[in-house]
């Protein structure tokens, strides 16, 4: 046995080196031999090797299916030198539908699911080619692409395919090489050739009039594609990024709304996200979905989300389009090989490409069947001077005593080659008819004719690319068919306020903290005086406490009487009828169980900049404090809320206004006092402090109940009592005076009247909306009501029963093309006056005899 270590037999090498230049080694093997795909047929080697192998079995797509098992033995036993599990998978893969957009394989048996089910042993499986993969093949044997030696020199193997389609472009590709990787997108068969057709007519075509024909990557599984930035940045640089979506629609079912699923995105597990989906519902972060259930079958993918009766549809579905699967990513990165090194690639390199490999086949080809047509007319040259002196050649030929002696006269009788003499002693007795004399020559003359068409087209570029042309318009119709993927071309990302109308709403809570939106047509507008019609299913012990109009795109701030703020959109809030009774506002927003929604403020967007830092928002408590903070500070709150005011022992929020800094300020006590300030008397402050004095109340029992910001001067003030009357007066009857007083009168407090319940600024195009305690609702116009002295006891409003009360009160801005429908039904309501009032002169008099002074 020899000895390895003698003398002479070792080489010191250094290390790093010696490790660089191994490592280099391997990482070109996989980078050229494993994991990338070649730009002109789109295949990695064992893809390559698998369908070769496949055709030299004979395995076509008119013949019966072949074990997989057999396929993989001939693959790794004459070409893969590697592992059967990865022949296997790679060859799994070209048979699955929902990875393949146009499968290369045929397979038979259990080849796995899109919810990543294993296939089944490929003892078991069968396979066999499709027709498309026939078209990739076809011509191979005619010298159009060039072989090499397997692993072990017994065999040889195409380098490349001739690939009469763009497989690269219509089945793109992934691998993982070392220090690169790819990831090329698939697209529509129709579309790309279209690409194609447009660059053999305009080699100069530019990316942008590409993309004219190829719009787009088409995936196998459908979806749809958001957004066409990272498309164009793809296609222009071969690096982009870009967002698909399943196909969800919302239909209706049993009295509540589903939400139906026919498409993932590609590459998606879909067990997998139905899986994970559930888990973010159990733990609270997807909420409005009672049952999920998986429909899919052989006809497609159907997955159904129920929904809860109150959920909002659309909010649901941005939620899953948000945090689950059923919305992703698809980064594409356009490495192939070019002559053999790894480039990144456009889409028009991709396209240059493959109709350069194109053209190098079909010249080849030509090149062939010159030659075999040459070498065929040669032969038959031979055969028709045989044919002329048939009686020569044939004593000639009795005449030799061997076949090389019959040949060797022939050639020098008759100047024939050696092919030609060969030809005419091969011939068979029976071609010597007549008949068969006039075929030689019909043969004879197409082949003329063919050298003069193969010559033309080897000295036109023109021509060979119109055969390009053609071969790929009959692919085309052959195997073209419907897109699956849709796009939508959005010019940002997407927002599920673009999918709901913004439309004017009616936002209500109970004094239980049930919440509601319903369309504000849906109140209409009455004379005071009037029952009211119902405006929310009121439970025991609940009543509606809160009123207030919006859109559905606004952004709720809503303060508590904690003094937290948290932040909520309309469309978020569940929508329901005037009658339904809505949800706990604690399914919708972090809230202690203990605290309790008191003021809310709609603004159009908290993320501008200058929007923010140009507005404030003016809080007040029932003990008369009140704050100043810049709307900045709130602009950013947390889920778990944020603290928007410190509240003192024995206090609570009750009110939260969006000011410009420089309104004036009104507020209002249960006794019926009211104080006007100018808003610069009121500092700004950070969030955690607890403001100044704004009014001192007029006894222990007193309170704050309303505070009303005026930006516009040209306004009156209106007042209610909980019993149901109201009135309005002229805002120059409250003169301004420094913050901190006692107020004026506003209202003359009676056991009749109640206490002071509301105050509102309003004009005389507003609309004014009035709930009970018991559910009422009565909208009117407040030109309906007559502007009175600010002491006066005002009028009835609302007719109550004995034992209810006014809940809320809002004012109804009224939008100039919002005009009441003609046809809405109007209700007849009488006018009734408090005996008490029943003149105008009456009311100057009371007016005179209770005016009040100011108190500081």
């Amino acid at each position: 046995m020899e000895n390895n270590f003698e003398e002479g037999r070792i080489v010191k090498v250094n290390i790093e080196n010696q490790m660089k230049s191994a490592y280099i080694d391997y990482s070109m093997s996989v980078i050229v031999s494993r994991a990338l795909p070649d730009v002109r047929d789109g295949l990695k080697p064992v893809h390559r090797r698998i369908l070769f192998g496949m055709l030299d079995l004979g395995i076509l797509s008119n013949r019966s299916y072949k074990k997989s098992a057999r396929i993989v033995g001939e693959v790794l036993g004459k070409y893969h030198p590697h592992g059967d599990t990865s022949v296997y998978d790679a060859m799994v893969r070209m048979a699955q539908p929902w990875s393949m957009r146009y499968p290369l394989i045929d397979g038979q048996g259990n080849f796995g699911s899109i919810d990543n089910d294993s296939p089944a042993a490929m003892r078991y499986t069968e396979a066999r080619l499709r027709k498309l993969s026939e078209e990739m093949l076809e011509d191979i044997n005619k010298d159009t692409v060039d072989f090499q030696l397997n692993f072990d020199d017994s065999l040889e193997e195409p380098t490349v395919l001739p690939a009469k389609v763009p497989n690269l472009l219509i089945n793109g590709v992934s691998g993982i090489a070392v220090g690169m990787a790819t990831n090329m997108a698939p697209h529509h068969l129709g579309e790309t050739i279209n690409g194609c057709i447009a660059y053999i007519d305009n080699p100069d075509i530019t990316v942008a009039e590409l993309m004219e024909h190829i719009k787009a990557p088409d995936f196998p599984t459908g979806g749809i594609i958001y957004g066409y930035d990272g498309v164009r940045e793809a296609y222009e640089t071969g690096r982009g990024r870009i967002i698909i979506r399943g196909v969800a629609t919302i239909e209706s079912f049993a009295g509540k709304e589903q939400i139906i699923v026919t498409s993932v995105p590609y590459q998606v597990n879909k067990a997998e996200m139905i899986r994970k989906t559930a888990d973010l519902i159990n733990d609270k972060k997807i909420e409005g979905i009672v049952d999920i259930r998986d429909e899919s079958d052989r006809n497609g993918i159907r997955i159904v989300y129920d929904l809860k009766r109150d959920a909002v549809s659309n909010v649901v579905l941005n939620k899953l389009y948000q945090l689950t699967a059923l919305q992703t990513s698809f980064s594409i990165n356009n490495i192939a090989l070019v002559k053999g090194r790894p480039v990144q690639l456009n889409l028009k390199d991709i396209v240059r490409n493959f109709i350069e490999h194109r053209h190098e086949i079909v010249t080849r080809r030509i090149r062939f069947e010159l030659k075999e047509a040459e070498k065929r007319a040669h032969i038959l040259e031979g055969l028709l001077i045989a044919m002329d002196n048939l009686d020569e050649v044939i004593a000639m030929i009795r005449a030799s005593q061997t076949p090389e002696e019959a040949r060797d006269g022939l050639q020098t009788r008759f100047g024939l080659t050696e092919l030609q003499a060969r030809a005419i002693l091969d011939m068979r007795l029976q071609r010597l008819v007549g008949l068969e004399r006039e075929k030689i020559k019909s043969e004879y003359q197409e082949l003329l004719e063919k050298i003069e068409y193969y010559n033309k087209v080897l000295e036109s570029v023109e021509m060979r690319m119109e055969i390009i042309k053609n071969e790929l318009i009959e692919i085309r119709e052959k195997y073209s068919d419907e897109r699956r993927t849709t796009i939508e071309y959005a010019t940002s990302d997407f927002r599920i306020e673009d999918t709901i109308p913004d439309d004017n709403v009616v936002v209500t809570i109970s004094h239980l903290g049930y919440v509601k939106r319903t369309q504000l047509t849906e109140y209409r507008v009455q004379g005071r005086g009037g029952r009211g019609a119902i405006g929310g299913t009121a439970r025991d012990e609940d009543f509606l406490e809160h009123l207030f109009i919006a859109t559905n795109h606004n952004y709720l701030l809503l303060f508590t009487e904690k003094g937290k703020c948290y932040w909520l959109r309309v469309f978020e809030i569940p929508e329901g009828s005037r009658t339904s009774k809505g949800r706990a506002i604690q399914n919708l927003i972090n809230i202690e169980p203990d605290d309790k929604i008191r003021a809310f403020i709609n603004t159009k967007d908290l993320k501008d900049e200058e929007y923010v830092a140009n507005n404030f928002i003016v809080m007040a408590t029932t003990k008369g404090m009140i704050k100043k903070t810049s709307l900045e500070a709130y602009s950013r709150p947390r889920q778990s809320g944020i603290n928007a005011i410190i509240i003192r022992e024995d206090d609570t929020l009750f009110e939260a206004r969006l000011t410009n800094g420089n309104n004036e300020i009104i507020m209002a006590g249960r006794s019926g006092r009211a104080i006007r300030f100018n808003e610069k008397n009121v500092r700004a402050m950070g969030r955690n402090s607890s403001g100044v004095r704004g009014m001192k109340l007029h006894s222990d029992k007193d309170e704050v109940i309303g505070m009303v910001c005026l930006e516009d001067q040209e306004c009156d003030v209106l007042v209610v009592s909980e019993n149901g009357y109201g009135k309005r007066s002229k805002l120059e009857d409250y003169r301004v005076t420094n913050r901190g007083g006692k107020g004026v009168k506003t209202l003359n407090i009676t056991q009749k009247t109640g206490d002071l319940i509301a105050i509102k600024n309003v004009k005389d195009n507003d609309d004014l909306m009035i709930i009970t305690k018991s559910g009422l609702t009565i909208r009117m116009a407040v030109s309906e009501l007559r502007v009175m002295g600010r002491a006066t006891q005002g009028v009835r409003l609302i007719n109550l029963k004995d034992d209810d009360g006014i809940a809320a009160v809002a004012k109804v801005e009224q939008d100039e093309n919002d005009e009441n429908d003609e046809n809405d039904e109007k209700i007849d309501i009488t006018v009734e006056e408090d005996d008490d009032y029943s003149s105008k002169e009456n009311n100057e008099s009371i007016d005179k005899n209770n005016k009040d002074t100011d108190t500081e």
